[in-house]
């Protein structure tokens, strides 16, 4: 049985609440789990203590049974010391597109040209 740790969506629309729960990995996103490990709530202030929370303990208990942590919940667990940080590098993501990269160039040969 794969296992996963992942966020299971609560609250109403456009006011996500969720849980941290341990479940089969082929059980549905709101669906059957084994075990509520923690909330989320990303509707409060970064800094806030209320933000995540999360039971440690059984956390580390069902990463020693072999559950996997989605990307999310991994960033929780690295944050409060569970697990080793993963260096994470995306360099496409600063890459502007074509239309972006046109219009700099068209930009540029504006400016180069000599005004009168």
């Amino acid at each position: 049985m794969s296992m996963k740790i992942r966020l299971a969506r609560g609250g109403s629309n456009k006011r996500p609440f969720y849980s941290i729960v341990a479940t089969d990995s082929r059980m549905p996103r709101d669906g059957r789990f084994l075990e509520k490990l923690g909330t989320y709530n990303p509707l409060l202030a970064k800094d806030s203590e209320d933000r995540v929370k999360l039971n440690l303990e059984r956390a580390q208990y069902w990463l020693g049974q072999g559950a996997q942590p989605t990307d999310r919940v991994a960033r929780f667990l690295e944050a409060a010391g569970v697990i080793a940080k993963t260096v994470r590098n995306n360099p496409k993501a600063a890459v502007p597109g074509k239309k972006a990269t046109a219009r700099a160039a068209e930009k540029a040969a504006k400016a180069e040209k000599p005004t009168e």
